[in-house]
């Protein structure tokens, strides 16, 4: 049992720390990408962290096995390093011992990548799908202070006076924007006007800020001249239609949704959930022998050898997803045989390591 805790403890803790780098650096990439869409005013700040929760299932999904592979990697090889594993193999530790007391380890992170690709990865994508569309029907000028000009979006700067409580109308508006003319020639206008609101066109979608009692300038830059034009209510489009996914997609649908389909997409995408825990267990195989070294090698002799072995193996695994998904793969052949091919390598390769022993 301290054997077991031991190993156990030193393959989770490497496992959690490897996890924690590369989920920073993925979540860190999608909040910046994130942050510069809510900086040009294409959604509100006030959704950016339920938007990187709803996505953190899908990062768990991809980034647990690698973690655990390179855990398994790392631990044990700073152990063969050590020479721990020699003296547990001279006590009567044989590798078969050494994978089954890896294999609890293996279960949990299978366990937990199951649950987030069976269970909270479609939900969370549902979800993010949901608030992102409900948000393109909600104002864009909520992101505005008053008394403040801000950045609109598309070259529009914009200023409002007030803006009551509910952030549906602006009081005291004006509005510069940099737009072309049919010819292509450039224009500044100007827009003033004594209030605004939002309205979504039902037939496009396109969303407009409509204000009422105002003048428009249009002034061409280099000339003394100017357009001006006085209304009761002028609309001003904030921006186009977006293509809405559809939430029935297979990419939303529950598992137990996707077992009553009989599609092609519906069996590609069952297959891609079920094979991310699958994969956890297979990589365990691989991973225990490929952690042998000796000090000479050094803790990192293999670990990119391993990291192309794990890349080839996800590769695989989305190609399949796409040919089955097209209809070019059998859903009844899918991706099984390249969890096969690599189980064999990882079960040729314990066979090889307990040939070799403990040299």
């Amino acid at each position: 049992m301290i054997v077991f805790r031991y190993l156990t403890r030193e393959i989770l803790l490497t496992m959690l720390a490897v996890a924690g780098v590369l989920l920073l650096v993925i979540m860190g990439s999608r909040f910046i990408r994130y942050f510069g869409s809510a900086a040009q005013g294409e959604i509100p700040v006030s959704i950016l962290g339920w938007l990187m929760l709803y996505h953190l299932p899908g990062f768990l999904e991809l980034i647990l096995p690698l973690a655990f592979f390179l855990a398994v990697l790392l631990a044990y090889g700073q152990l063969y390093l050590n020479s721990e594993i020699t003296v547990l193999v001279a006590c009567g530790m044989s590798p078969a011992r050494l994978l089954q007391i890896s294999l609890l380890p293996a279960l949990i992170v299978a366990v937990t990548v199951a649950l987030c690709s069976l269970w909270l990865t479609p939900a969370g994508a549902l979800e993010q799908e949901r608030l992102i569309s409900e948000q393109q029907s909600q104002l864009d000028f909520s992101l505005l202070s008053p008394g403040r000009f801000q950045d609109f979006g598309e070259g529009r700067t914009a200023y409002t006076q007030a803006m009551n409580s509910a952030k549906t109308r602006m009081e005291g508006v004006f509005i510069s924007e940099r737009q072309k003319r049919s010819d292509g020639t450039p224009e500044n206008v100007v827009t003033r006007a004594a209030g605004g609101y939002q309205t979504v066109d039902d037939e496009t979608g396109s969303r407009f800020l409509v204000l009422t009692d105002g003048q428009r300038y249009s002034v061409d830059p280099g000339k003394h001249q100017a357009e001006r034009l006085e209304f009761d209510t002028y609309a001003v489009r904030l921006s186009r239609a977006m293509d809405a996914r559809d939430e029935s997609d297979v990419e939303f649908a529950s598992t137990r949704q996707l077992l009553q389909m009989d599609t092609a997409p519906a069996a590609a995408q069952l297959q891609w959930r079920i094979s991310m825990p699958v994969m956890v267990l297979i990589l365990v195989l691989i991973a225990q022998p490929l952690a042998r070294t000796n000090p000479r090698q050094g803790r990192f002799a293999k670990l990119l050898p391993a990291i192309f072995l794990h890349i080839a193996y996800l590769s695989l695994l989305l190609a399949a997803l796409d040919a089955i998904a097209k209809g070019t793969l059998s859903a009844s052949t899918g991706m099984w045989p390249i969890h096969l091919v690599f189980l064999i390598i990882g079960l040729w390769l314990m066979r090889r390591s307990s040939l070799l022993g403990a040299r």
